[in-house]
């Protein structure tokens, strides 16, 4: 509080002055819940809390990993590839907002900073240079199966807890978007000829 009063004297009343450099204290600490008016225990919300965090922390990393792909990305199938990486990030990147929203909504604090989101996260790290597209490719299709793993065993447990809103987010939309991504993905990777003689 002393902190504030000394900026304040800085300060006409209706300065248009901003007040730079603040620093105030943690009102919620990572890993608690704030109890909301839901109608859902304290327990299930917390559980939720911890599955959906690791789904976002896996998720932030993926969003990140298609954007190293997609600037990466190399050879005679680079546009289509470029352009489809892309897409896919971008709906990576609203899945991140939805999960995050669906943990404050809960009580809880989402995984905001990406530093914390590498501690958290179980999606291993890319290398620091450029692979062979195909590695890129498996690179993202494993990223995928281990958030869909995770998302399939969370909802299950969402469902049994009586949490309708996560199961809903995670299955309608996390799995739904991960299960039609990895399937463009896959295909990539069928031996197939680009030109026929």
């Amino acid at each position: 509080m002393a902190r504030l009063k000394s900026v304040s004297k800085n300060h006409a009343a209706g300065s248009s002055q901003p007040w730079l450099h603040q620093q105030g204290e943690v009102i919620q600490e990572f890993g608690t819940v704030r109890q909301l008016p839901m109608v859902l225990s304290y327990d299930t919300r917390m559980y939720s809390c911890q599955r959906l965090n690791q789904v976002l922390s896996d998720s932030q990393m993926l969003y990140n990993l298609y954007k190293k792909c997609h600037w990466l990305m190399r050879g005679p199938t680079f546009y289509s590839l470029h352009l489809l990486l892309d897409k896919h990030a971008g709906e990576q990147l609203e899945l991140v907002d939805t999960i995050a929203e669906r943990v404050q909504s809960l009580g809880g604090v989402a995984v905001g900073d990406p530093r914390h989101a590498a501690e958290i996260t179980k999606v291993p790290r890319p290398p620091n240079g450029v692979e062979e597209v195909p590695a890129m490719i498996s690179r993202l299709l494993e990223a995928h199966t281990l958030i869909l793993t995770d998302s399939h065993d969370a909802a299950a447990r969402a469902d049994e807890m009586g949490d309708d809103g996560t199961n809903d987010l995670l299955v309608s939309d996390v799995i739904r978007t991960g299960e039609l991504e990895s399937w463009f993905l896959a295909e990539h990777l069928v031996d197939t000829p680009l030109v026929r003689a």
